[in-house]
């Protein structure tokens, strides 16, 4: 089957990362750092984290750790290095040896609501700067392949044995991948004050939950609809207002027919340009929405839409296609990023230009 593997082994990431020195570290963690470093230092908050709170999200833990070193855990008279991994399979353990590594001493915590999980994590961070509990927060999500989640999502019967194709009429699945996502929030006052860089706005987000099916969204996309309508709210803004959706997009039959569905319903015949970046990352679950909003705001920085890969046939039940081709030099004000999870739980983030 086919995934978005980072090629790096765990070993050389540490040496990229500068942590070769630091035991037990998962590969979400070691991910996480590389990501993480990089948006404080383009922040320019490497020298100096106070104020700064970290929000993590991640899905799989250390998993990958865990089954390999399973069998070695039950024998109760076996030693050895593996048991210097004992107390990572708990998806906080990442956050925190994060948190440690760039030395964030302030509000730190993990989300984990499955393929929403860092698009929520950055509506907590910004909600805590809106409430005065921080100045800033460093928020995302990291994610690893691993044998359970493969297996996981193959019992579903929703892996596709090709490259994914979202939202086509002839898509067979999702491809898996793994990855880091992380963006900076800051309250205006802070960013003026050090005279930070400003990509974007977040003006609006909003979660909902359908509660439809353990796995899927309600067919008709209520939860979805629900949640892009409450961020425009939030935002002070219609649906006349967007210029661009990256769609959650998954490839699976049923998740994109219930988005499809829930856009038409959010932009009726109108709808904007919309994509799925998921061709080129693979789904990455607790990082997809942290990894997304790096893309949303690029395309309001850089004034460039992305091509929604291998698309190729119209989905039957839908009025609208995705981008099949790179858009330069468009102009992007306004962007809605889209992150729905197992248990119907929706999220959608509204980035604007300042």
């Amino acid at each position: 089957m086919l995934v978005g593997e980072i090629k790096q082994t765990d070993e050389e990431l540490k040496e990229a990362a500068g942590a070769g020195n630091l035991k037990a570290l998962t590969r979400p963690t070691i991910l996480g750092m590389l990501a993480a470093r990089e948006a404080a230092a383009d922040a320019g908050l490497l020298e100096n984290m106070e104020g700064t709170g970290f929000i993590s999200a991640n899905t799989v833990g250390g998993m990958g750790h865990t089954e390999q070193y399973c069998l070695d855990y039950l024998d109760v008279e076996k030693e050895g290095d593996f048991m210097e991994y004992i107390g990572t399979h708990n998806c906080g353990d990442s956050t925190e040896r994060i948190a440690d590594y760039l030395n964030i001493k302030e509000y730190v915590t993990t989300i984990n609501t499955a393929c929403s999980s860092s698009a929520n994590a950055i509506m907590l961070g910004a909600r805590l700067i809106k409430n005065g509990i921080v100045q800033r927060v460093i928020a995302g999500g990291t994610d690893s392949l691993t044998r359970f989640t493969l297996n996981g999502f193959n019992s579903l019967m929703i892996l596709s044995k090709e490259q994914c194709k979202p939202f086509d009429e002839n898509r067979m699945g999702l491809n898996l991948g793994e990855g880091a996502g992380f963006v900076v929030l800051e309250s205006e006052e802070a960013a003026k004050q050090r005279g930070a860089k400003v990509y974007s706005e977040l003006r609006g987000f909003a979660n909902t939950c359908d509660a439809y099916h353990q796995t899927a969204s309600s067919p008709e996309g209520y939860g979805a609809s629900n949640a892009m309508n409450k961020a425009l709210k939030s935002a002070g803004l219609t649906a006349d207002d967007i210029d661009y959706v990256n769609l959650h997009g998954t490839a699976t039959k049923m998740n994109d027919l219930s988005e499809g569905n829930a856009i038409e319903t959010v932009f009726g015949d109108q709808v904007p340009d919309v994509s799925s970046t998921k061709g080129f990352t693979g789904h990455t679950l607790g990082a997809a929405g942290g990894i997304e909003a790096v893309f949303s705001n690029l395309s309001i920085s850089e004034n460039i839409l992305f091509p929604n890969l291998n698309f190729t046939e119209q989905m039957e039940e839908l009025n609208f296609s995705p981008l099949s081709d790179v858009k330069e030099g468009a102009e992007v004000n306004n962007v809605l990023s889209n992150s729905f999870g197992f248990g119907g739980n929706n999220s959608a983030l509204l980035f604007s230009k300042v």
